[in-house]
């Protein structure tokens, strides 16, 4: 269960302080977030993709009349 989280909006011009308040309080929340909980990292992909081919309409129409 997560913890609720409570942003503070900011509107119209902050200051540079406001800002850098701010991003400290997310850059702390998210670490606290990482170290609590290092197996919810998210899962590598596998390799494996599927081949998609791209064919623009231009080509739909000289198939479909063939």
């Amino acid at each position: 269960m997560t913890e609720p989280v409570t942003l503070r909006v900011i509107h119209g011009n902050p200051t540079p302080e406001e800002l850098a308040a701010a991003t400290a309080v997310l850059l702390a929340r998210r670490a606290a977030r990482l170290h609590a909980a290092p197996a919810r990292l998210p899962r590598r992909r596998s390799s494996w993709r599927m081949v998609v081919s791209y064919q623009p309409p231009a080509a739909w129409a000289s198939v479909s009349a063939s």
